[in-house]
């Protein structure tokens, strides 16, 4: 009777000192948790509007543990504001993160909406306070489509600084005018190759007096 009285008393001792071993632990978890998570997030390289928007906007979204910090989930929130062409991030343990922002570029504008820009990186942006004049987009606006379009004049000379309007059609293709007035009507392939040959043709001396270059139909030049 005595040792079952004994083996009681030793059985809740070992409830008790489970007890108090789990709460003990679930404390340090919490401070553990706790010492980890982001309280502060530093954003530069864009205007304070965006930072505002964004820091809403990561607070909401991202992982509290800066050790559990997904770069997906990241990834997506910096990307829904359209200013932004590259960013970088830096963690600074225990709690907080820098994020440096690369605003994208405004090489273009919607035609009938002059207060929206278009970036390098191929989105819209609103913005009621850009002055410097840039060329218009005629067409239903293609992202995916002008960013193509974007890579060949670069890789062929062109600079859009140098253009005074470029015409979306829904066929696929693309016309565009130069400041100089000279309009060249692009084919739906090989676009790379057409531009390339439309500088040529731009830089010689025998065609300055042509407002027309036509370069739709394969292997012919149409030149007015």
């Amino acid at each position: 009777m005595h040792q079952l009285i004994g083996k009681k008393k030793s059985l809740i001792l070992y409830f008790f000192f489970l007890v108090a071993l789990s709460t003990t632990t679930n404390k340090t978890l919490y401070k553990t948790e706790n010492l980890f998570q982001i309280d502060n997030i530093n954003i530069t390289g864009i205007p304070l509007d965006n930072i505002e928007g964004l820091n809403d906007e990561l607070y909401k979204t991202i992982e509290k543990n800066i050790f559990f910090l997904k770069k997906e989930v990241l990834k997506n929130s910096i990307s829904e504001f359209n200013i932004v062409e590259k960013y970088s991030v830096k963690k600074i343990y225990p709690r907080e993160l820098n994020i440096n922002i690369k605003p994208t570029k405004f090489i273009a504008k919607i035609s009938n909406k002059d207060d929206v820009l278009v970036g390098s990186n191929g989105k819209l942006i609103s913005n009621k306070d850009f002055k410097k004049k840039l060329p218009s987009i005629f067409g239903k606006f293609n992202s995916n489509k002008f960013l193509e379009l974007k890579i060949h004049l670069e890789r062929s000379g062109f600079n859009f600084e140098d253009l005074k309007s470029l015409i979306y059609f829904s066929s696929g293709r693309w016309d565009i005018l130069t400041n100089d007035n000279v309009l060249i009507k692009l084919p739906n392939k090989k676009i790379y190759e057409s531009l390339h040959l439309a500088k040529k043709i731009l830089n010689d001396d025998n065609f300055k007096i042509n407002k027309f270059i036509d370069l739709r139909i394969s292997n012919q030049i149409i030149v007015k």
